[in-house]
């Protein structure tokens, strides 16, 4: 236990943005128990147990119970119906049991239906914390206050005024040692249905009626259940899929996907992927919303880009000036995190020229520098029973619904051509194609991004 608790000090100091209080450690040492054991064993269960009575004796706790499993999808079910055998996933007498997991939930609309249904064999929905540490961020969470707090922006915020929407989750980075993961997963079923879907839908949600957990999650449930769904020829037009060849950036030399460990040879496995969605509700009617999400990228950054339509044209075409820019609102997830809004202003002169200006928020530098993963945020909501940031049931088997048609298709039709983008690029060809069609770009106002 002694080792255990070394490890921990030594790793918080490490990754601490500000000294570590030496008493305040101490306090939290004590607290710290470790029970080591298999998960499919029935013993392990009853040593947790015992440690979680003799924790609660020591220090005076209360008898709520927060179990958080980050293990593989594979195992949630088998858990919790251990916990539940050895009395520590049961209410009673006023006190909680809650279980949060990590993504992904399930592979596919199927297996997440028969997850959803196999834990609530053992326990309610509202025990069950699925979480996504993309929500526990600040520029997510500022988006509700962003839209429904501010006058100017909730009453254009729909299919009048808005041209298209686009959302981007691309990194610098490969997949390290998870090729073995990756293989099993690949770009798509890692991040569209849980980080992308949660921006879309806080993006074009309704205000709900309050910011009660299941109001505003009625409100999301409703945006997943309103996108159109893909049928076999929609997915051949509106879906792109990419993987990385070798490629080099600021000089150093990155491998191609195939060749990191533990990925196949011949792999058909996508690093990056593009897709165009259509919401058919009444505020987003013919609004696209552009997706993309890539691994060895040019830039790491996640951002929503809110493209405005254009003003007319007549007053600025007499008068002899070029085509007028498009407004743009960038909402800025990581790295930098913030908010910027695009227009024309009027360039000092006697000839009406206009340049490109932006009035710009940084969190960091308004607020001050705050380092964090997000977890942070979402472990204590799950504490004191705050749903609002944690996919529902309804949510996860809706965004598979989206997802499962183009995994089959995908899989019906392997790709021909993979390698087909160099690792340190912006992605392949037929993603900027999927927008020239429409006659649009992926944004380029974020300076981390193209």
């Amino acid at each position: 236990m002694n080792t255990v608790r070394s490890q921990l000090e030594a790793d918080l100091k490490e990754i601490s943005a500000t000294p570590v209080d030496p008493e305040i450690w101490e306090w939290l040492a004590r607290r710290i128990y470790y029970v080591r054991g298999s998960l499919e064993y029935a013993a392990t269960y009853v040593q947790l147990r015992e440690a979680v009575t003799l924790a609660a004796a020591e220090h005076g706790v209360h008898d709520n119970l927060f179990h958080y499993l980050a293990v593989a999808p594979k195992f949630f079910g088998g858990i919790v119906h251990q916990l539940d055998a050895v009395g520590l996933a049961r209410e009673s007498d006023g006190k909680w049991r809650r279980v949060s997991v990590e993504k992904p939930f399930g592979r596919d609309l199927e297996s997440a239906v028969a997850l959803n249904a196999e834990l609530r064999q053992v326990i309610a929905e509202r025990q069950i914390y699925r979480i996504d540490h993309y929500l526990g961020k600040e520029a997510v969470q500022n988006l509700l206050v962003f839209r429904f707090g501010n006058g100017i922006f909730e009453p254009i915020w729909n299919r009048s005024y808005i041209d298209n929407v686009q959302i981007a989750v691309v990194e610098m980075v490969g997949v390290e040692q998870r090729g073995g993961y990756y293989e099993t997963s690949g770009a798509l079923r890692d991040m569209l249905p849980n980080h992308l879907f949660q921006l879309v839908t806080l993006t074009a949600m309704e205000p709900p009626i309050s910011f009660d957990g299941d109001a505003v999650r009625d409100e999301q449930a409703k945006v997943m259940q309103a996108i159109q769904p893909f049928s076999p020829e929609d997915v051949l037009a509106k879906a792109v899929r990419g993987q990385s060849g070798a490629g080099m950036h600021d000089g150093e030399t990155l491998n191609a996907y195939r060749a990191e460990p533990h990925v196949a040879e011949a792999s058909q496995t996508e690093t990056y992927c593009a897709i165009k969605l259509a919401i058919d509700n009444w505020h987003w009617a013919d609004v696209p919303f552009y997706l993309r999400i890539g691994k060895r990228m040019a830039k790491r950054c996640t951002d929503i880009a809110i493209q405005f339509k254009r003003a007319p044209f007549m007053l600025f075409r007499r008068a002899g000036a070029p085509d007028l820019t498009r407004n743009r609102l960038m909402i800025r997830i990581q790295p930098d995190e913030g908010t910027s809004l695009t227009f024309g202003a009027k360039v000092p002169g006697t000839v009406l020229r206009q340049d490109i200006v932006d009035m710009d928020f940084s969190y960091a530098e308004h607020f001050g520098k705050n380092i964090n993963t997000g977890y942070e945020r979402l472990l204590y909501d799950c504490m004191v029973g705050d749903p609002t940031l944690f996919q529902r049931a309804d949510q996860v088997e809706a965004g598979w619904s989206v997802v499962s048609p183009i995994l089959d298709v995908w899989k019906a039709l392997p790709a021909r051509n993979f390698p087909h983008y160099a690792a340190g690029s912006w992605g392949p060809r037929e993603a900027e194609e999927l927008l020239a069609r429409d006659s649009h770009a992926w944004g380029r106002s974020n300076p981390q991004c193209p």
